[in-house]
């Protein structure tokens, strides 16, 4: 097998790796609905009672189920939103965040992510990660949910203390407080605060209880978005674009939005996290290691999606007060950044079943790029390195090949002796090769043992934030996108006929004449591919090129002089 069987079988296995994940995605095994067996289960009973609410309308899907939380006789009565609604807007600015939080309800509504353009052309138009606009929704909404009674009515306005704040020169925070205060004396103070130089968000949720009677519930926190449109997916390259649940009993678990509005989702876990996920970004909810929460997950009337937590039930008597703790993260996925944020928030760079092989190289990468400082170069000197660590099954494959080559006419001589004679042809080739010592597959394994790396480091340019508007040189100024005059493409294609001709020649005709058009059909299928994956591939192929162009001529040298 030649090294363009070889490449058009990497093609085959990178295009049967995505149909598998999208068909997984569409109609693989949804997530099961048992409660995470880490999470201590503290009561029993039925359902709790939803009770509808006149401002909201009620969702397609169940309320989330407590009963793994909760006992029958204290089951909240209480619907939880899933419509929006407006009042002042509130913005916060950090060095890195433009955000604004709504009054109704204090949501987290808008979101900007200053350091990231949407292109390079329009630096001054930061990238939005959240907003409620009429085509697109992806808001946070939070609350206390009373056991008894709906304490707080979402729809209901909270009282600012402030007004919009910014991050000054030597502040390392900015804090925006909310306050609402109910007929019955309970007082919800809602605060988020924005570090300088971070994307996570402290939100804290505290009650005051200057009641009468005890107060016993749970707060909740939820995103609440549409589905991506037809705008946010590449029509080129596939990456995962919906929700993700991560606990320590099933680790890293994507839920689409089929799994959402089929059939939903429910689970009580220990610490974790729940994320909305899109290419580059992510808004992730993250409560602390040790909180008990109810995962639930499903689509709303409004077409919109829903993913959140509910704590464990807490009781806050008269007189006293109780906080609620919660972390946001909501922003690029950097690898590192989300390593420190949660345990297991990096697997939101969705590397998909070469995650094991992934990670190893992206670690490599970084460390390349914190040494020359540009990502072009990380990925030229990361590509060298793994043709250094196969150089040996490299070197056996090329010098399979390079034996066939040198039998060509002698494979090709038979061909035409024996042409009607099938079975006699392929016995005088198969004691051709045991006399020459030659496997003719022996070009082909070396290079099926790679095949992985390769398409792990091919997720690993595609999948990490780090190479968005990451330039090289010259007019590669985005690793991201596509190249804008299609030149790394041509070089590509250019090297792929040169590898062609280094190869032993397809007897076949009809064959020869497929092998010649593929360095077209690849050159047009990468013209649309992200810049930085091109030169990883330009980059292979040329040292692939240099590897085999000199192993190719030392055996024909060295049958040269046998003839002599």
């Amino acid at each position: 097998m030649d090294m363009q069987r070889i490449l058009l079988l990497l093609l085959l296995a990178f295009i049967g790796l995505s149909i598998h994940q999208a068909w997984q995605q569409d109609y693989g095994p949804r997530p099961p609905a048992a409660a995470d067996q880490s999470a201590p289960v503290s009561g029993a009973g039925d359902a709790p009672t939803v009770v509808g609410q006149p401002q909201l309308e009620a969702a397609t899907s169940e309320v989330p189920d407590l009963r793994e939380v909760v006992t029958a006789d204290a089951a909240p009565a209480v619907a939880l939103p899933s419509s929006i609604k407006s009042a002042d807007r509130l913005t916060v600015r950090t060095d890195l965040i433009l955000a604004e939080i709504d009054t109704q309800g204090g949501d987290l509504r808008n979101l900007k992510l200053l350091d990231y353009p949407i292109t390079k052309d329009q630096p001054d138009r930061p990238f939005v990660l959240l907003e409620d606009s009429p085509v697109r929704t992806f808001i946070l909404q939070s609350g206390l949910l009373g056991v008894e009674s709906d304490s707080f009515r979402h729809t209901e306005t909270l009282w600012a203390e402030t007004g919009s704040v910014a991050l000054r020169d030597g502040d390392q925070s900015v804090t925006l407080t909310l306050r609402q205060t109910n007929e019955q004396g309970l007082t919800l103070i809602k605060t988020y605060r924005f570090t300088r130089g971070s994307y996570q968000i402290q939100l804290t949720q505290t009650l005051l209880n200057r009641s009468q009677q005890p107060w016993r519930g749970h707060q909740y926190r939820q995103w609440l978005r549409t589905p991506p449109s037809d705008d946010e997916q590449s029509a080129f390259i596939y990456t995962y674009n919906g929700a993700a649940v991560y606990s320590k009993a099933d680790h890293y678990e994507k839920l689409s939005f089929d799994d959402l509005a089929d059939d939903g989702f429910k689970r009580a876990i220990t610490g974790g996290w729940g994320a909305f996920i899109q290419h580059y970004f992510v808004g992730a909810i993250i409560p602390g290691s040790e909180s008990f929460n109810s995962f639930y997950g499903d689509r709303t009337r409004q077409g919109r999606y829903r993913l959140g937590l509910i704590s464990d039930p807490v009781t806050v008597n008269p007189g006293e007060q109780h906080q609620f703790e919660t972390t946001l993260y909501v922003g690029p996925k950097l690898h590192n950044t989300l390593t420190q944020a949660a345990e297991g928030l990096e697997l939101s760079v969705d590397y998909g079943y070469l995650t094991v092989i992934a990670q190893p190289l992206f670690w490599l990468l970084d460390k390349a790029y914190g040494i020359l400082g540009n990502w072009g170069w990380a990925i030229i000197f990361v590509t060298l390195l793994i043709k250094l660590a196969f150089y040996w099954l490299s070197e056996s494959s090329y010098r399979s090949m390079a034996r066939m080559r040198t039998l060509m006419p002698r494979v090709q001589a038979m061909r035409e002796k024996y042409a009607n004679d099938k079975q006699r042809l392929n016995q005088a080739m198969m004691d051709l090769y045991k006399k020459e010592k030659v496997n003719p597959v022996g070009g082909c394994l070396p290079m099926l043992v790679q095949i992985p790396f390769f398409i792990a480091l091919y997720w690993v340019l595609l999948e990490s934030a780090e190479m968005r508007q990451a330039p090289w040189i010259l007019w590669i100024d985005d690793l991201s996108v596509k190249d804008p005059y299609f030149i790394l493409p041509l070089i590509m294609g250019v090297s792929m006929f040169i590898q062609q001709k280094l190869n032993p020649a397809p007897p076949d005709p009809i064959q020869a004449k497929v092998m010649m058009i593929l360095p077209v059909v690849f050159t047009a299928f990468f013209a649309f591919f992200p810049s930085g994956l091109v030169l990883y591939w330009v980059t292979n192929n040329v040292l692939s090129i240099a590897q085999q162009y000199v192993i190719t001529k030392r055996i024909e040298n060295a049958e040269a002089k046998k003839k002599r």
